[in-house]
């Protein structure tokens, strides 16, 4: 709605400049209807001014009441909203919209020097920090549209289409004039320049912030704390970024936190990604990537659902032509205390990273597994975090952790550990690790895999961990088909077995938290190139048709796998084959669900409880870890663990009786 101003009146004038309040011209300040001079103290005005009205009086922390109103402040060109509060400004406000009810005190500078569009368009040299994967940061750029923008350069024509939307999002928002949003609190500043800031942001003793977006709004404001330093930059909704942090060329997704130090440069963090003390150069960092600890340096490299233990670290040059190398930690992975990566290397879905690996291995068609470092040589474990009790934590604890409370979230996240994008992976290594097997013999102490060795009883595990894996999640999914039907005869159950679609067929991709059908993305992309995608928007919309449908895309590939798997023939399936499937599947979920029962065990074991029952008996040790760790009987996850069992058994019965007189 459009606001109607006037001019002064002669009044208005006169006791303004009794209250030390000067005009260049006072025919270029107007006001809105109902303005009363009352709260308007030591002000200066220039260039092209509007004021609305100043009767609101804020409580603020500590129950001190301040009257909205203009004190101690020069404006030039701006426009200020109905009862705001803008105190004690060091030197100027300039080229600015302010809105209503807004605090700005005790700040060195606000402005806008020339035409800026707030971060947007700003190249984030990700990767490489040498270039050739830049990602230009936009309001709403999510993980998939930044994943398709760095990693598609062996199709330079939808690089140069990403850049050209970018380029045109950029040109949009570009203005000589700043926005300041309503119920924004900006405190004990330094500098602020070039920086548009978005609905109920809170801004508390911020160093310096220049050329940047702060999107807060009120489902999920924004946080900017004390000593922050913020450089060509954009921070999504619902995100804090406190503690003397700094960043540079950064785009900082939804509900993420960056605290107690962390620097950052030329690097993307996607939607509840964590960091503190530590630092990051030139990384992707996708959904949930988190880490804590001073000593933790990633470079270079991907990550997602990724935990980096203390002393993490990266090289991503060998002293001969730069920084010019990368690596990916795909979905899950992590890292112990002190690992070392040289890049270039590539580490498989929810893998365990343990020691200093120089030997460029890659593991990504082994996914839960560990990478252990004995004396310079890597060790891969293959399958061995299947059964880890800290895997399936983290499962459950990703969609918990979900801080995103903007309805409008810009990634879409997938957390599913069993999945067509890391089933198809296992069906990889079950096959490579039978090949190892056939080719150097059954009795070979170790077998040679991509840099890595693998020991004998590891490899027979690792084939033993994948197939009970893929028969988890065949059965999963058929489970899931024929939940709460009933059928007349095995042709009505054909039938429903059918998939709704024959998208999901072949290979499947993680786009940074969205797992699809890579025929899926390569048709998103093909769009892109010829133009039929024409905005950044658009392609977030496809996205999230993708994510929305995953399940019916999901079937279609298990499907797929379970005629091939089990040999069936998809014109003569019976219901006892069915019967097969289940009880195949009841016995693989039930024995993994009972190998990290006995992983678990191990957390409870006298030696984790070394540390307890300061100066006591072993049984004092054992009641002060009960007191504070619980009994193992009665700890919630065990609990949740042996639920799942008999749920699962339950649930497998259930559908055995159900279709049981059909076979």
């Amino acid at each position: 709605m459009k606001t109607n101003y006037r001019s002064l009146t002669e009044k208005e004038i006169n006791q303004l400049e009794k209250q030390l309040c000067k005009a260049e011209d006072w025919n270029n300040v107007k006001v809105k209807e109902g303005f009363a001079t009352t709260n308007l103290f030591h002000v200066r005005f220039s260039g092209s001014i509007k004021l609305g009205v100043f009767n609101h009086t804020f409580v603020l922390s500590g129950g001190i009441k301040k009257k909205a109103g203009i004190r101690q402040v020069m404006l030039h060109n701006v426009t200020v909203g109905d009862n705001s509060c803008i105190e004690n400004i060091h030197n100027y406000i300039a080229n600015y919209t302010i809105g209503s009810n807004t605090i700005i005190e005790n700040v060195d500078v606000v402005v806008v020097d020339g035409e800026s569009s707030f971060g947007n368009g700003v190249a984030a040299s990700v990767l490489n920090e040498t270039g050739g994967r830049e990602v230009y940061i936009t309001d709403n750029l999510s993980a998939h549209q930044a994943y398709i923008a760095a990693l598609y350069r062996h199709r330079p024509n939808l690089t140069a289409k990403m850049k050209m939307m970018a380029e045109e999002y950029t040109l949009k928002v570009k203005s000589t004039k700043g926005y300041i949003g309503n119920n924004v609190r900006i405190f004990n500043s330094g500098a602020i320049r070039d920086v548009k800031i978005g609905d109920y942001a809170n801004i508390s003793g911020a160093s310096k912030l220049r050329n940047g977006s702060i999107n807060s709004n009120k489902e999920a404001p924004i946080t900017v704390g004390h000593g922050v330093i913020c450089e060509d930059f954009i921070i999504s909704s619902g995100s804090r970024i406190d503690n003397s942090t700094m960043i540079t060329r950064c785009f900082i997704g939804q509900a993420c936190t960056l605290s107690h130090g962390y620097s950052a440069s030329d690097s993307l963090f996607f939607g509840n990604c964590h960091g503190e003390h530590g630092e990051a150069c030139a990384i992707f960092a996708g959904p949930y990537t988190v880490t804590h600890h001073k000593s933790s340096l990633l470079v270079a490299g991907m990550f997602s659902f990724m935990n980096a233990g203390s002393g993490s670290n990266q090289s991503n040059h060998m002293y001969k032509l730069g920084p010019i190398h990368q690596g990916t930690l795909e979905r899950g992975a992590k890292t112990t205390s002190d690992s070392y990566i040289l890049w270039p290397a590539r580490v498989g879905a929810f893998s365990l990273v343990m020691g200093r690996h120089v030997n460029h291995a890659d593991t990504s068609d082994m996914p839960f597994s560990y990478l252990i470092e004995e004396e310079n040589t890597t060790f891969l474990v293959p399958g061995v975090n299947l059964k880890s009790v800290g895997t399936i934590r983290d499962a459950k604890k990703w969609p918990l952790r979900d801080k995103r409370v903007d309805s409008n979230k810009l990634d879409c996240i997938n957390y599913n550990l069993l999945s067509p994008y890391t089933i198809q992976k296992m069906f990889n290594g079950k096959s490579i690790l039978q090949k190892l097997r056939r080719v150097s013999g059954e009795t070979s102490e170790e077998y040679s895999f991509q840099s890595a060795k693998i020991r004998n009883s590891a490899l027979h595990k690792g084939i033993m961990y994948y197939d009970t894996a893929i028969q988890k999640f065949l059965g999963n999914s058929l489970i899931s088909r024929l939940e709460g039907l009933t059928f007349k005869s095995s042709k009505e159950l054909r039938e429903r077995l059918e998939p709704d679609t024959s998208i999901g067929l072949g290979d499947w991709v993680d786009i940074s938290g969205l797992i699809a059908p890579k025929s899926e993305i390569e048709s998103l992309m093909d769009d892109i190139e010829s133009g039929k995608i024409k905005d950044l928007d658009e392609i977030n919309d496809r996205c999230k048709v993708l994510h929305d449908n995953y399940y019916t895309y999901e079937w279609t590939w298990a499907y797929d796998k379970l005629l091939s798997y089990f040999n069936l023939n998809p014109d003569t399936i019976t219901a006892q084959d069915i019967v097969d499937i289940v009880k195949i599947w009841e016995e693989a979920v039930v024995g993994l669900d009972k190998l990290i029962y006995e992983d678990a065990k191990k957390e409870f074991s006298l030696i984790s409880m070394i540390g307890f029952g300061a100066d006591g008996t072993i049984d004092q040790m054992r009641q002060d870890f009960e007191q504070v760790r619980g009994a193992y009987e009665s700890n919630p996850f065990i609990m949740t663990l042996l639920e799942h069992i008999e749920e699962k058994t339950a649930l497998g019965e259930e559908l055995i009786n159900r279709i049981g007189q059909l076979a």
